[in-house]
């Protein structure tokens, strides 16, 4: 056992590898997500390692980027290839074993980074930390709230035929568990072995790191009594899974004698336990043979090498003669047996063994063994948190209420009378539906409608539910409030996975049945029944909104603004643009931002960078990947409308840049299925597009492979906006991004469809021009800075073979992080004193939007020459018009004249009669 420092708490060489690492200031937990977010030189640059201190923010660094690679940094490098290290004391502190560098970051990150960390390296199929030891062989913490991010999406074989896929949070999914451990004296390597279990063919993927990788060799400081966890996860096809269903492997670093807890916690909760072995030493016997259920739940893999001593495998027969095990439980590797061949017969095992399973078990049942036996969890001190979440959540009733109806009970303000408004203030702008009444006499109306539904707004009362939300968010310290919002959206994505499934599977039945009615209001029930954190977001934004309509409730929500500003600068995203209702609720959205202004001494010089794209075009994992952020990708549900995140400068970046923060805005996919049926989709689309690109400092245009027709439309009616822009001086920069070209000709082969792009976005512009009469501009660059070699960037695709068992691809990842590199050293180039502060933003914020409610023409239609071609039918019916009125003008100026001529002859002769007869 490891000696413990003068305090007697943590073993001495734990502290002693987090100094050489210069992490010991950060133990422990004291490493925050917040920190890692910030935008510095390190976040930007790929520095050579050049100390071993510089090696957990090479790795932290690679990590958020979703490299693949980043496990590889562990080892300084050296231009000096005939170095000989073994004659030198000083290469051993030079290096360091991966598995040390991530025991030593997950215990010193705190619960968030650690969540972060885990999601990461599972999205790089790497294994991640199931039991972690605090220090070699000492106590150690199951670590399910680390793990409770991860969702996963697979297809069993029974539901190929269907092609029905599982998703479910990898904590829950009740699925078999193997545990992979060795004996002290054992020569095969069983991490090497699992990888081959874990790959297809020939694609052998290192996800457990084994001695033959890159610092694998290196001997473990503090890393001992680890427990990593992988998944194989099957596709649903016979040819490329190796097992029928989904598969937990549980790999426990170092020999059972050092790590007896994780070893009998590991053989409680497995379905089966592989022991790899040479031979059998007096104490290993005497733990094997005291456990119970050993035949259906213990293999012995041998390594009979050659030469060994008889004595050796004496020891191994010993064993397994007062184990009784039965053959099929002994799996011996032959000395001419190679790696590849011997994973195969493991493999047999374990499928065959699979269909024989009783009972599964998830890692969030393991909570109860764990305690038992004395081992720690991290979930223990979110307690509090955790009952106050089952009393709100049994207070909603959502568990039994269908999502929309209790969308309607508990989150009233976001209901019909909130989309009602955003169209009344449209009309109100737009004043289109007017008719035979004056136009003073309609807004008027209109006027009165809005003053009701917003008295209507603001009569509702509190929900308990969200009475509780609120007061739950104002009472708590930064950590439990953070705490409360991450089990609230676990609990609210779980619920949400459940119902969708039950939707999915009607709708599913119904179009076999085409039962058109049923599988309308079940289109309909599954675009509704998403529920998130966002929407409980919405509604308290909302509740503030309607606040000032009394002076009683103002004073109540007065402080809500400043909170929501605290959760901003903590990393949390706040809706911009509500896309159910199309709406913004400006003075919710000012005062935040105002208070985030005076939170920050008032330096918010903000570069403002947005992503706009076809739906499913990868936006949210691009800017995911570029900034390490998670914007709410819904599970499975479609969250509508625009989200922004703040992200601060470092002080090393903030005179380079000139900017204290950078503002992300994330938008809902263009041209949804859902959306295409509607009358308005060209017009929400339109108005999202104009909003974002003309709040933005630099947009990226999210393109799948290199086809561009569709954004194009959409660029093209925002083009009224940019020349406008352009009048007060504001010019955004204007990249493409193409998704999925991952050839190196690709560049260079698509430069005439890039030119051909850059003269149909000319002759648009030069056409909205004439429409808004500016005349002198003749070309797309003069509304938008865009260079057609420099602002076109081909994204290899995101996945290395195929999900769910495919890495992140590293070329996604190394091109995503150039693209960065890219956009903020072209920002710190052409860096302008004339920078917008939050202020400034958000007057521009409402002057667009005001100017979007009043377009009442130009969004209606698919592209500028539609609107072209509306406004000349205009011009020519107006033509026809005139001409036609002047022609009846005509007529009936000539039909007057010859009646009054008539009448005039008419008079005359009964004149002349009449003097006729007096003269008589």
């Amino acid at each position: 056992m490891s000696t413990l420092n003068t305090e007697g708490q943590e073993p001495a060489d734990l502290f002693k590898f987090l100094s050489k690492l210069g992490l010991k200031k950060f133990h422990p937990n004291k490493l925050t997500l917040q920190s890692l977010l910030e935008i510095n030189k390190n976040s930007i640059y790929d520095e050579t390692v050049q100390s071993v201190e510089d090696v957990p923010w090479c790795f932290l660094r690679k990590l958020f980027k979703i490299n693949a690679e980043c496990r590889n940094c562990t080892q300084l490098s050296d231009d000096d290839d005939d170095y000989d290290y073994d004659d030198d004391d000083s290469a051993e502190h030079n290096e360091v074993n991966p598995l040390d560098l991530i025991a030593a970051l997950f215990l010193c990150a705190d619960s968030f980074l650690q969540q972060e960390m885990a999601l990461k390296m599972s999205m790089c199929q790497f294994p991640v930390p199931l039991l972690l030891p605090r220090g070699n062989n000492s106590q150690c913490t199951l670590m399910l709230w680390a793990l409770r991010g991860i969702v996963k999406e697979w297809r069993p074989h029974d539901l190929s035929e269907s092609r029905g896929f599982v998703e479910d949070s990898i904590v829950q999914a009740d699925i078999p568990f193997y545990s992979f451990v060795r004996l002290k004296n054992c020569s095969l390597s069983k991490s090497q072995i699992l990888n081959h279990v874990l790959s297809r063919g020939q694609q052998n993927h290192n996800m457990f790191i084994h001695r033959e990788m890159e610092g694998g060799a290196q001997e473990r400081k503090i890393a001992n009594g680890l427990v990593e966890v992988c998944w194989f996860l099957p596709c649903g096809s016979e040819n490329l899974d190796k097992f029928p269903k989904p598969v937990a492997f549980a790999n426990l670093r170092g020999d059972i004698g050092q790590s007896l807890a994780q070893f009998s916690f590991l053989f409680h909760v497995s379905t089966a336990t592989f022991v790899f072995l040479d031979k059998v030493e007096e104490n290993e016997h005497k733990i094997l043979t005291s456990l119970q259920d050993v035949k259906s739940k213990l293999f012995l893999v041998v390594n009979h090498k050659e030469g060994n001593v008889a004595e050796d495998m004496m020891s191994v027969q010993a064993t397994l003669r007062e184990l009784d095990l039965p053959k099929t439980s002994v799996k011996t590797k032959g000395p001419r047996v190679n790696v590849a061949e011997f994973s195969k017969k493991l493999c047999t095992a374990i499928k065959k063994s699979l269909p024989d399973v009783k009972s599964t078990t998830s890692i969030e049942s393991m909570f109860d063994k764990a305690v038992e036996l004395g081992l720690s969890v991290d979930e223990r001190k979110t307690g509090e948190q955790k009952k106050l979440i089952d009393d709100i959540m049994a207070g909603m009733g959502v568990r039994v209420q269908n999502i929309p109806d209790y969308k309607k009970q508990q989150l009233p303000l976001q209901g019909n009378n909130w989309k009602k408004l955003s169209e009344l203030q449209k009309e109100e702008c737009r004043m289109k539906g007017a008719g035979e009444s004056s136009l003073e006499e309609y807004k008027s109306q209109l006027q009165a409608e809005i003053q009701k539904v917003r008295e209507q707004q603001s009569k509702q009362k509190l929900s308990k539910v969200m009475k509780s939300f609120i007061e739950t968010l104002s009472t708590s310290d930064k950590e439990n409030r953070d705490f409360f919002l991450k089990l609230m959206k676990f609990r609210l994505n779980t619920h949400s996975r459940d119902k969708l499934t039950e939707l999915r599977i009607k709708f599913k039945e119904q179009c076999k049945q085409k039962d058109t009615k049923l599988i309308a209001e079940l289109d309909q029930a599954l675009l509704d029944s998403s529920l998130g954190i966002e929407h409980y977001m919405r509604e308290m934004g909302l509740i503030y909104e309607f606040s000032s309509q009394s002076p009683d409730s103002a004073d109540k929500m007065s402080h809500l603004p400043g909170m929501a500003a605290e959760m901003l600068l903590d990393g949390h995203p706040l809706e911009l643009l509500d896309g159910d209702a199309s709406n913004i609720p400006e003075r919710w959205v000012t005062d935040v931002l105002m208070e985030l202004h005076k939170k920050v001494g008032g330096r918010s010089r903000l570069l403002v960078l947005t992503v706009l794209g076809v739906q499913n075009t990868g936006k949210s994992t691009l800017l995911n990947t570029m900034f390490g952020v998670q914007f709410p990708v819904s599970s499975g549900r479609c969250t509508r409308g625009a989200y922004m995140l703040f992200l601060r400068v470092g002080e090393d970046m903030k005179c380079d840049l000139n900017f204290n923060f950078i503002l992300l805005i994330d938008t809902e996919g263009l041209k949804s299925p859902h959306l295409a049926q509607l009358e308005d989709s060209y017009e929400h689309d339109n108005q999202l597009a104009t909003l974002v690109i003309g709040l933005s400092d630099v947009t990226m245009i999210n393109v799948a492979m290199e086809n561009s027709t569709e954004m194009k439309g959409v660029l093209q009616i925002a083009a009224p906006a940019f020349l406008r822009m352009k009048e007060i001086g504001k010019k955004p920069v204007c990249h493409f991004v193409h998704q999925n070209v991952s050839g190196v000709s690709a560049h260079e082969k698509s430069m005439t469809e890039r030119k051909h792009l850059l003269d149909q976005l000319n002759e648009m512009t030069q056409i909205a021009a004439e429409m808004e009469k500016q005349p002198s501009i003749k070309a797309f660059t003069d509304v938008l800075d865009y260079d057609v070699e420099q602002n076109n960037w081909n994204i290899p695709g995101l996945w290395h073979g195929t999900p769910p068992m495919a890495p992140v691809n590293t070329g996604y990842s190394e091109t995503v992080a150039d693209l960065k590199k890219n956009l903020l050293e072209s920002v710190k180039r052409d860096r302008s004193d004339n920078v917008s502060q939050i202020p400034e933003f958000l007057e521009w914020m409402r002057s667009l939007w005001k100017a979007v409610k009043y377009e009442n023409f130009i969004f209606s239609f698919r592209n500028t020459l539609v609107a072209q071609a509306y406004d000349n039918l205009c011009k020519e019916f107006s033509q026809w018009e005139w001409e036609f009125r002047k022609e009846i003008l005509s007529w009936k100026k000539e039909a007057e004249l010859e009646i009054i001529n008539a009448d005039s002859e008419s008079q005359l002769e009964t004149w002349n009669m009449v003097e006729s007869k007096k003269s008589q």
